[in-house]
């Protein structure tokens, strides 16, 4: 049985955008590694949620570790949570969170991400002020809050009376919840939102009573912190206010990935969603390190971790953020130059490392983030899966390519991973 590497390049997609001559970063990149892996194997488009949803990663995620996430997701926090190492049980309240900028009126969102230049001293500063001085007064419960990586961050409510519920909005505008998944907003009202229950339950109004709550006392204290006197005084945006999104409160049941295939599963994640998610499923689940300015070097380490890592298991996944964040922020040329980044400084060591003669290589993307749009979008993803025996001849991984590609417009990506599985068994 050949071995499967799972490598999702996290916002890869996009659509042509006039300042790259009507060409995707993918597109312009140059890849000849990925293009080497596209000659010597299949190609297609994949809808990874389904179409019409511009989904979040988790969702995404979880369908492309073979889950349908209607019928498996909980929500995206419990996923932070457990991602981040802290207790969820059953009827607590976990909430992914932003350190965001909010303009004086205490409504006008500057940005949903402070900036994106937080510092690690300067949340854990934040982080530390809101765990001391704060205290929910509008209904018996105490919390865990956690700053991840970057503006992230991460709460667990626990209720000292009755469990508390997840159907309650999102204070951040751009994302909304639609068949209890987060999807992106394309038009967004940078406006700070009240939450509201999305149930007649009192386990919902107490949820959104607490979080309103939170949000409000966070401000306030975060306001006038010597952290962001120190960022206004350095021409930075100010972290002081919380934004919050994708409560749940309810563990996924997740099948143990291992014990459905018969096979060894490892995952090694840039980001506390995917290690989350990777851990809820049964696999071994290693965080990668914080990028360090050095892509050279974060690859390489990557690639060496990966190397180290696959003899013990027979299935490793890897996720690799990199081209995401400049979707994000709109830099095309930028996210060009990621993909260009993951393919010479990943790709290259890797495939000088192992043999398509007893590896199985899949090549995707959790979602697209066009850089015209900066947010995600329901976008098909481009796909590739190369071993010795599969082949279309595709000179180019790309959008336009993949939709000409033998595996065709695959729906839902939760059937990918059982396809995958069947073909590293034909020996």
């Amino acid at each position: 049985m050949k071995k499967l590497i799972y490598v999702v390049i996290d916002g890869m997609g996009d659509i042509p955008t006039k300042r790259l001559d009507n060409k995707t970063p993918l597109e312009v990149a140059e890849t000849p590694n990925m293009n080497a892996l596209a000659q010597n194997g299949k190609t297609g488009l994949m809808y990874t949620v389904g179409r019409g949803i511009a989904p979040e990663s988790d969702a995404a995620v979880i369908s492309l570790l073979g889950y349908d996430p209607f019928k498996y997701s909980t929500g995206r926090g419990v996923i932070e949570a457990v991602g981040a190492g802290l207790v969820m049980n059953d009827g607590d309240l976990a909430i992914r969170c932003n350190f965001a900028t909010v303009a004086d009126d205490g409504k006008i969102l500057l940005d949903r991400r402070a900036g994106r230049n937080l510092t690690t001293p300067e949340v854990a500063q934040l982080a530390e002020a809101a765990t001391q001085q704060i205290k929910i007064e509008s209904y018996p419960a105490t919390f865990e809050f956690k700053y991840t990586i970057g503006h992230r961050a991460v709460i667990v409510i626990q209720s000292k009376d009755k469990h508390l519920s997840g159907k309650i909005s999102n204070s951040d505008p751009a994302y909304s919840i639609i068949n209890g998944l987060g999807v992106a907003q394309e038009k967004v009202d940078m406006v700070l939102k009240t939450v509201e229950p999305l149930e007649d339950t009192e386990a919902a109004k107490n949820a959104a009573n607490i979080v309103n709550e939170f949000i409000m006392k966070t401000h306030e204290l975060w306001e006038e912190h010597p952290v962001n006197i120190k960022r206004v005084t350095e021409n930075k945006l100010k972290a002081n206010v919380l934004l919050t999104r994708d409560a749940s409160s309810l563990l996924p049941k997740f099948f143990n990935i291992n014990q459905q295939y018969n096979l060894s599963f490892a995952a090694l994640a840039d980001m506390h969603t995917e290690q989350g998610i990777a851990k809820l499923a049964g696999m071994d689940a290693t965080l990668l390190p914080p990028p360090s300015g050095n892509l050279q070097q974060d690859y390489e380490l990557r690639v060496k971790t990966l190397l180290n890592t696959l003899p013990k298991y027979d299935c490793l996944y890897i996720h690799l953020k990199g081209p995401d964040e400049p979707g994000h922020d709109g830099n095309c040329e930028l996210k060009t130059q990621s993909i260009t980044a993951v393919d010479k400084y990943f790709f290259g060591p890797l495939l000088k490392q192992i043999t398509l003669n007893d590896t199985l290589i899949c090549v995707t993307t959790d979602h697209a983030t066009p850089c015209d749009l900066k947010v995600h979008s329901d976008t098909p993803v481009p796909l590739l899966i190369s071993g010795d025996t599969l082949g279309d001849g595709k000179k180019k991984f790309c959008e336009q390519q993949c939709a000409k590609g033998n595996l065709g417009l695959i729906e839902h990506a939760y059937t990918l991973m059982p396809k995958l599985i069947e073909l590293c068994r034909k020996v």
